[in-house]
């Protein structure tokens, strides 16, 4: 059962994560232009609330999951150097000369 959750995408790259930022502020802005006009027109500003909502569970919906184009430019990360020496593993403090205390 959790395997199923397993496979399941979870990451999203910088510049992803740029797009969806940039297309949440565009849908709540429009869909408030739109909801304010709308409500002034109609004079109820209980549609105004509705058509924000609406646009805010739209842009949700568009930007919450990791869909395949927040992962378009993954970061490629440096390899591991491995430690061939033992001198370098020895902590710095152990290699200085303690001090006495007069």
């Amino acid at each position: 059962m959790l395997s199923i959750f397993k496979s399941i995408p979870s990451h999203m790259d910088y510049k992803g994560q740029k797009l969806a930022e940039q297309i949440f502020q565009g849908i709540i802005l429009i869909s408030a232009a739109i909801g304010f006009v709308y409500g002034l027109i109609v004079e109820q500003f209980g549609w105004t609330v509705y058509i924000v909502l609406a646009g805010f569970v739209v842009s949700c919906v568009l930007t919450l999951p990791p869909w395949p184009m927040y992962r378009k430019n993954p970061l490629s990360w440096q390899p591991i150097i491995p430690d061939i020496s033992a001198e370098s593993s020895q902590k710095p403090q152990e290699t200085l000369k303690k001090k006495k205390h007069k």
